[in-house]
């Protein structure tokens, strides 16, 4: 009855955060984050996540750095920059994208997603369906959770769909469910090693830092384009 309610929870917070009212995003997560852990009230901290802080903070940060690392090596090569020309990003002003980096996606996103996914949900599972099957379990509903934001994503970045029209978008939706769910895995051994703070630092880097990557690989784009047709 818990595992159904708390399923209810994050569908609805899934519709709100992407159809109905994405700029609320963070008052809509925090809420839905604390009546996740009203629902797991029986569990201990231990069980959800809550604990080794310490280490947390060094697994996530190193993890962090190399994420910051991927992205300037993207932004460097001409070739990858396509690929992070996210218009969701492109599109925002400077303060919007400040908003996006600092409050939507902390609040908005790995506050909700981490609880939940690898937190709550595994907790509550594992006590009919036994730690494992309930950690592949909830990895899975974590890819599903994608799906409407990977609609979006192939509206907005036709370089990652490619032209495949319908098919494309398609096939993007698929990989991204398939993508998500497989670090949904590898971000609950993460929390298994560093707790929740763990996999927590590294999803924001890895969507904080992608709006800043966006940025900046368009305008190094757009210095090359400028270069070559002052030399052509």
């Amino acid at each position: 009855m818990k595992t159904f309610a708390a399923v209810s929870v994050l569908a609805a917070a899934n519709l709100l955060n992407n159809r109905v009212a994405p700029r609320l995003a963070p008052l809509t997560s925090v809420a839905a984050t604390a009546a996740l852990l009203h629902l797991a009230r029986d569990c201990d901290r231990a069980e959800i996540g809550f604990h080794t802080p310490a280490r947390g903070a060094v697994i996530g940060g190193a993890l962090a750095a190399a994420v910051l690392a991927g992205y300037a090596g993207g932004v460097a090569l001409p070739h990858t920059r396509p690929l992070l020309h996210d218009e969701r990003a492109l599109s925002l002003s400077r303060v919007r994208l400040a908003e996006e980096a600092l409050v939507q996606v902390p609040l908005g996103t790995v506050l909700l997603e981490e609880v939940a996914f690898r937190g709550v949900l595994p907790a509550l599972l594992a006590r009919s369906l036994g730690p494992r099957t309930a950690v592949a379990t909830s990895a899975a509903m974590f890819g599903l959770w994608h799906v409407l934001p990977a609609f979006d994503m192939a509206r907005a970045n036709p370089a990652l769909s490619g032209a495949g029209g319908r098919t494309g978008s398609t096939r993007l939706v698929v990989g991204t469910v398939a993508g998500t769910a497989a670090a949904g895995l590898l971000f609950h051994e993460l929390r298994r090693r560093g707790g929740l703070l763990a996999p927590a630092l590294l999803h924001v880097a890895t969507n904080s830092l992608g709006f800043v990557a966006a940025r900046a690989a368009r305008r190094l784009t757009r210095r090359q384009e400028r270069r070559n047709s002052q030399s052509g």
